[in-house]
C-alpha cells in the first residue's frame, strides 16, 4: 500500500510539473505523428474498433495526462500501454492529452436493450456516478468519460477496479464503488453508459 501511494506521489509531481508549462501548439505534425501511433490499437479519431481497447476521443485533458502517467509510472499497468508510456516525454503527455481531448467523443449507436439501460441507469444513480463524471457522463477534469465508451472495456475497467488490479486517483473512489458491486450490476451499468446520449 506504501508503494502504491509512493508511485501515485510520483505520478502527482510528475503531473503537477507537466501542468504548469503551456501547451505548443506550434508542432501539430509532431502531436500527430505521435497520436498516430495510439491509432493502431485506438482507433482513428480515437474511436476504439477494437475489442476491450477504450476510445480516447474526447476524453478530459487532464485525465488523458493522468492515465499516461499512471503507466509511465507504473502504478497502472498493461503489456501494450508501458513500453509507449515509457518512451513519452511530459510535453508528450500535455499534447496528447490536449490532442485526444479536442476529438469529438464517440456516438452511442442505438440501444438495442433499453430494460438493461433502465436497470443501469438505476445502477448509477445508487453509485452516485454521476457525482464525479457528471450528469451527462462527460467526464470533468481528471475523471474520465464514459458516455459512449465501449461497453465491453468499461465492465473489464470495472472488475479490474473490483479486483484491485486497476486503482483511480488518489483517494481511490472507484475501487471502493467496484468492489460493491455485483456482476449483474456492472454488465447493466456498463450497457447503459456506452448507450448513454
Amino acid at each position: 500500500m506504501r508503494r502504491q501511494y509512493s508511485l501515485y506521489a510520483i505520478g502527482a509531481l510528475s503531473l503537477t510539473a507537466i501542468a504548469f508549462v503551456p501547451a505548443s501548439a506550434a508542432d501539430n505534425a509532431a502531436v500527430q505523428e505521435k497520436a498516430a501511433v495510439c491509432s493502431g490499437c485506438h482507433g482513428e479519431n480515437g474511436i476504439s474498433q477494437t475489442e476491450n481497447i477504450p476510445s480516447l476521443a474526447g476524453q478530459p485533458d487532464q485525465f488523458l495526462q493522468w492515465q499516461l502517467v499512471f503507466f509511465r509510472a507504473g502504478s497502472r499497468k498493461n503489456e501494450q500501454m508501458q513500453p509507449i508510456a515509457e518512451e513519452i516525454t511530459n510535453e508528450d503527455v500535455r499534447s496528447l492529452g490536449a490532442y485526444f481531448a479536442a476529438m469529438t467523443p464517440p456516438k452511442a449507436a442505438e440501444d438495442k436493450d433499453p430494460d438493461l439501460s433502465k436497470k443501469g441507469a438505476q445502477v448509477a444513480v445508487g453509485r452516485r456516478c454521476a457525482s464525479c463524471h457528471t450528469d451527462s457522463f462527460a467526464g470533468t477534469k481528471a475523471v474520465a468519460r464514459l458516455a459512449g465508451q465501449r461497453e465491453e472495456y468499461l465492465v473489464k475497467a470495472l472488475h479490474d477496479y473490483k479486483a484491485g488490479q486497476r486503482v483511480g486517483g488518489g483517494v481511490a473512489a472507484m475501487a471502493d464503488v467496484a468492489y460493491h458491486m455485483s456482476d449483474e450490476e456492472i454488465t447493466a451499468v456498463a450497457h447503459y453508459l456506452a448507450y448513454f446520449n
